[in-house]
């Protein structure tokens, strides 16, 4: 008759919720819930291939098991407010799949589904029912199977057995002894799961066990006859109903085609991307796409360019890197579905004169330039000699600013999500085909789709930037912050390869001598840089406590946390943390680094990551510059390996306690006003504040512990969180914190009115108004809502530092412009921007950058930049 699937609705909504943690909406509406049981849907429908399907529900309400028992689920806590939300677009989509969800008020989803099985297995389906509840055991027989998704198992009889450990007939006589907590089902109190499991499988059922009390042990036999109500009772409640009416034939099951308008509108408003994709039925739309193979067609596409004054582009190259790259072919769009594509190899057109076509075309101010990520092919085309002028929109940016919390914004992605549009040709990079003759149409098509869906995206984000009042955050930082960062990547920083050599095997003579002390300590040679034969060592031969176990395996976890943490305890723990710190300098930032140099410049192109982060600040990749080490002694060596060019020097630039200005400027809190505006050491005046005189530290030890004291008030540090980074008890740090807000009442004002603000708004702005979304602020789950209020905080002061950092170096790059400058910004990290300056220019730059950079906002505070100057980053 075929495969008739039923879905314990309740039971895999409830897994989903609390499986999967902080998913939602860019406005902040909850979507775990959701989000994890439709996966569990769309498994079941690709895998299993029913031909019948339905969803049982709780209806809610009191059920026929309150009438036997009236405490029945009375402790059970209510729906959290985050889960009840989801409920109703959980139904609206089984709705768009045309999939029935049946309840039956009085009744409880497992009474529902105990009866549909029970009356179609005996017309002869092939019943599977989903769900991960133990309570639907004991409907197994033949003919019917449980499916756990969570686990990916099938169970029939046997395997019932084998999992649970007693027969599916014999399942209400264990649930029946045992009880059930969370439903309020008494049992019998002192008997748990092994104990009733014992006792069935030696006497088979209840019944048999009640006629044979005189053969149970005597610490079952009273506990059965002092509670010998409560057991028939609770045998009562615990059993699944396998005879209500239900009416619906096999018809009323079976599968059908989902509404595709209907779930594409829910996918967009839940902004399920990945849903989106799997809509095989979403149309495409007709499109116009050339491929140019001669001068007179692409002066014709000139003028057209011309004349709409805006042009999308999108250029092939031959490599990942655009610094040096050769130009295969470019793409052109001026309106949706329409695009030209020309190829600049194998002689299709002369390559001087496509190179001036494309020369008049990007210098030319008056045409607005429109591209994904193109920065990228901005640099592309500087490496060729042509200056892209007027970059008027890039959606990936657009897109970063409307959801930073977004994880990528991909052109696949946004399409889908914003245009409802499938790509048909685009794929990732390394899934291109070869750019020869063969490949010319495929490659015509996927570069002509990039710079089309470039276009219909920038008119989509550039509307919705616009409603949600982004505009001067797009248009007076990210914009043209595009620029800058490619110039900087372009630019890059030289490398000295003999330093970088010499310093590694130096690094790898150091982490063998630790390596023998580690061995000669632990008794035994083992691998070092395996987590589990550390643990071995570390908790079995050694017996040091065992503080936490890993996610993943469950073994006990030797993360540098742990080791930190248990360093004191043995000598052989710091040298392995002093193991783990060398190994990765060698290999992470001395061994991997000449794979990063550009064989074509000589120097290194770090990527910057404009939309990289949720605060805004940049990061960087290949190689990720923002991470090398600074506070070691050995860490700061890797900097020296940065080296400017013969005749330059590097202009260091660092604003100090940026982060902390930004509060005084927000809370306006008088005393932490005056001590910036008065020049005093921020530090040393927490210190003064909060340490009281008994505590004898050093000055030194006093000013180092108001610098963490400062700092973590900013991230919305823990008491806990605290006394660790002290090394003082929970106690004294809550004091410290305490004390803090005493003297510093308006900063304690300021978080407060943070977080109420995000919670009433669901997001936080910076003193440019970038938006960051905190939907976890809303959460039910406390930790999630205290990890929300530490984000709103934080945001607002890091996402600050991020605007004022953008904004100095753009004002930074437009005067070396202006001027005619051969001095170049090649690094940012952190709060401190690096210039390579000829020698002839340092000192004339240094005052003009100390000036753009102190008054590059009016704060309530003045800012204040620290100038050095070297040959290697170490110096400066």
């Amino acid at each position: 008759m075929g495969k008739f699937v039923i879905i314990d609705g309740n039971s895999l909504i409830y897994r989903s919720f609390y499986a999967i943690k902080k998913l939602s909406t860019r406005e902040g509406f909850p979507t775990n819930a959701i989000y994890g049981f439709l996966s569990t849907l769309r498994k079941i429908i690709n895998e299993i291939e029913p031909e019948y399907l339905c969803v049982a529900m709780d209806a809610g309400g009191k059920t026929v098991r309150h009438e036997t028992y009236e405490k029945y689920k009375a402790d059970r806590r209510p729906m959290p407010d985050d889960l009840q939300i989801q409920i109703p677009w959980i139904r609206r989509i089984l709705s768009a799949y045309r999939i029935p969800f049946i309840e039956i008020q009085g009744f409880e989803a497992d009474d529902i589904i105990g009866s549909i099985a029970e009356k179609f297995r005996k017309q002869g389906f092939e019943i599977i029912i989903a769900t991960t509840d133990k309570d639907l055991f004991q409907i197994v027989r033949d003919g019917i199977k449980i499916y756990n998704p969570a686990k990916d198992i099938y169970l029939d009889e046997k395997g019932i057995e084998e999992f649970f450990g007693v027969k599916p007939s014999q399942v209400v006589d264990v649930l029946s002894l045992w009880g059930d907590s969370i439903d309020n089902i008494p049992g019998v109190p002192g008997i748990g799961e092994k104990g009733a499991k014992e006792l069935i499988k030696e006497f088979g059922s209840i019944d048999n066990l009640l006629a044979n009390l005189e053969n149970v042990k005597e610490k079952y036999r009273e506990l059965i006859k002092t509670n010998f109500e409560s057991l028939i009772m609770s045998r009562e409640l615990v059993k699944v109903k396998t005879d209500l009416e239900i009416e619906s034939q096999p018809s009323d099951f079976k599968m059908k085609d989902g509404d595709v308008n209907e779930l594409r509108k829910i996918f967009e408003e839940l902004q399920f991307s990945s849903f989106l994709k799997e809509l095989n039925f979403i149309e495409t739309s007709e499109k116009d796409y050339k491929i140019i193979l001669d001068i007179e067609e692409l002066f014709k596409v000139a003028a057209e360019i011309r004349n709409k004054k805006r042009v999308s582009l999108k250029l092939g190259i031959n490599s990942k890197s655009p610094v040096g790259a050769e130009i295969e072919g470019i793409s052109f769009s001026t309106e949706p579905n329409r695009a030209f594509y020309f190829p600049l190899r194998n002689g299709y057109i002369e390559k001087s004169k496509a190179f001036e076509f494309l020369k008049n075309i990007f210098e030319d101010e008056s045409i607005a330039k429109i591209g994904h990520n193109i920065k990228f092919d901005y640099i592309v085309l500087k490496s060729n000699g042509i200056e892209i002028k007027n970059i008027k929109d890039d959606p990936m940016i657009l897109s970063y600013l409307l959801n930073p919390n977004r994880r990528s914004h991909t052109l696949e992605e946004l399409a889908m999500e914003y245009l409802s549009q499938r790509t048909e040709y685009y794929r990732e990079e390394e899934k291109r085909p070869p750019l020869d003759p063969s490949g010319i149409e495929k490659i015509a098509n996927s570069t002509c789709e990039l710079s089309d869906l470039s276009l219909s995206l920038a008119e989509k984000l550039r509307e919705k930037v616009r409603e949600e009042h982004l505009e001067k955050v797009y248009e007076e930082l990210e914009l043209p912050f595009i620029e800058v960062l490619a110039e900087m990547e372009y630019a890059g920083i030289k490398i000295d390869r003999n330093y970088i050599s010499e310093f590694s095997k130096f690094l790898e003579r150091e982490i063998k001598e630790l390596a023998l002390k580690i061995y000669k300590i632990a008794g035994v040679d083992f691998n070092i840089n395996s987590p589990k034969q550390v643990a071995e060592i570390l908790f079995e031969k050694l017996n040091l406590p065992a503080i936490k176990k890993t996610l993943k395996s469950k073994d006990f976890s030797v993360d540098s946390e742990v080791l930190k943490e248990l360093s004191p305890a043995h000598p052989i723990i710091p040298l392995i943390l002093e193991f783990r710190t060398l190994s990765k300098l060698k290999s992470t930032y001395c061994d991997s680094i000449y794979s990063f140099i550009n064989p074509k410049t000589g120097r290194l192109h770090t990527s910057f990551n404009q939309a990289g982060t949720a605060t805004g600040r940049l990061s960087s990749s290949e190689p990720n510059l923002q991470n090398i080490p600074i506070k070691t002694p050995l860490g700061k060596r890797v900097r020296r390996a940065f080296i400017s060019e013969e005749g330059f020097s590097f202009l260091s630039a660092d604003y100090s306690q940026i982060d902390l200005r930004i509060l005084a400027h927000f809370s306006e809190d008088p005393v932490l006003v005056a001590a910036f505006c008065k020049g005093e050491d921020i530090h040393e005046r927490t210190a003064s504040e909060v340490f009281s005189g008994e505590l004898l530290f050093s000055p030194e030890e006093r000013r180092r512990r108001a610098k963490i004291i400062n700092f973590s008030i900013i991230y919305g540090t823990s008491p806990l969180s605290l006394s660790r980074e002290l090394g003082v008890s929970v106690q004294q740090a809550k004091e410290f914190i305490e004390r803090y807000f005493q003297r510093y009442k308006k900063v304690k004002e300021f978080i407060d009115n943070a977080i109420n603000d995000a919670w009433n708004k669901g997001y936080v702005e910076t003193i440019f108004g970038r938006k960051r979304q905190v939907p976890e602020i809303r959460s039910s789950n406390k930790g999630i809502r205290n990890s929300g209020e530490r984000i709103a905080v934080n945001s607002i002061i890091q996402g600050s530092t991020a605007d004022l950092m953008k904004k100095g170096m753009i004002e930074v790059w437009n005067f070396i412009k202006r001027e005619n400058l051969r001095s170049k910004l090649i690094l940012q990290i952190h709060d401190e921007i690096i210039l390579e300056c000829p020698d002839d220019e340092i000192e004339f730059l240094k005052n003009e950058v100390k000036r753009i950079l102190e008054n590059v906002f009016p704060l309530k505070v003045p800012l204040k930049v620290n100038l050095s100057t070297g040959k290697n980053w170490e110096e400066v």
